[in-house]
């Protein structure tokens, strides 16, 4: 086998990561927080979308430019897609020129749990949402100030909502919203949003 072969084989295999299939399955995360969330994947799956799933469930990561918040300008408080805990400010949003949504920093520590990824034999920063454990993203450190970090973070992984909406699930004490903002009949949870 040529050269070229092995190099277009070996290409296609580290694609196949970044074009959003499953890289790995779900390992050792174990929420540090109080309101923890711990779902078994099959009910994952009945509450998120299949691109939601593979994000956050299977630490997909979708096409640079195809998610729907990369772009978004407006304001208010960004959450976990999987359980609505608030996670970015739009104050701290900025275009990167990735295709994915990018911020300096998350709304507090415990939001967003840091953990290391030795996948395609690199190592960087994985992102989670510290509640329920959502593959969200990773941190690079060529972001701007005052941080100097880019938290690039997929699309499905969030839900814009209006700061009002997100002041209001600070001021309920974070409760649970499973499957996020978008989805259109969320099953009951004790601790939900209406």
């Amino acid at each position: 086998m040529h050269r070229r072969h092995l190099l277009q084989g070996g290409l296609g295999l580290l694609g196949l990561g970044a074009c959003g299939l499953p890289v790995r399955a779900e390992e050792g995360f174990t929420s540090p927080r109080a309101d923890a969330v711990t779902l078994p994947p099959a009910q994952w799956k009945e509450i998120l979308t299949p691109m939601e799933f593979q994000v956050l469930r299977e630490q997909g990561t979708e096409r640079a430019f195809t998610g729907d918040l990369h772009a978004a300008h407006a304001d208010g408080v960004f959450v976990c897609a999987g359980c609505g805990l608030p996670l970015y400010d739009s104050r701290t949003k900025f275009d990167s020129g990735t295709g994915w949504p990018s911020f300096w920093a998350a709304i507090g520590k415990d939001r967003v749990a840091e953990l290391a990824d030795h996948a395609f034999g690199m190592v960087r920063t994985e992102l989670r949402c510290a509640r329920c454990g959502g593959h969200l993203g990773h941190v690079f450190s060529d972001g701007p100030p005052p941080t100097g970090q880019r938290h690039c973070i997929n699309s499905a992984s969030l839900d814009l909502v209006p700061r009002e909406v997100g002041q209001a699930l600070e001021d309920a004490g974070l409760p649970v919203k499973l499957g996020g903002f978008d989805a259109p009949a969320p099953p009951a949870h004790p601790k939900e949003v209406p």
